[in-house]
């Protein structure tokens, strides 16, 4: 899943993303995994942090969006 999220933040390809926490919720309709991610480099540093929500409707058509923020 963290290759569908670099290309959609779109962050270097030799960097990767680290998932730090996660939590999962379901209301109004929607199943929505909010994820945490470190951005690191070739090293192993930090260079940025994002919170990467992926939400999929409990309802047809089952709808999905995908939506980050750099945070850090």
């Amino acid at each position: 899943m963290s290759q569908e999220y670099k290309e959609k933040i779109g962050i270097a390809e030799s960097h990767d993303l680290v998932q730090t926490d996660s939590k999962w919720e379901q209301r109004k309709g929607q199943d929505t995994d909010t994820y945490w991610y470190d951005e690191v480099d070739e090293s192993g540093t930090v260079v940025a942090k994002y919170v990467v929500i992926d939400s999929t409707s409990i309802y047809p058509p089952f709808e999905r969006s995908i939506s980050y923020e750099k945070v850090g």
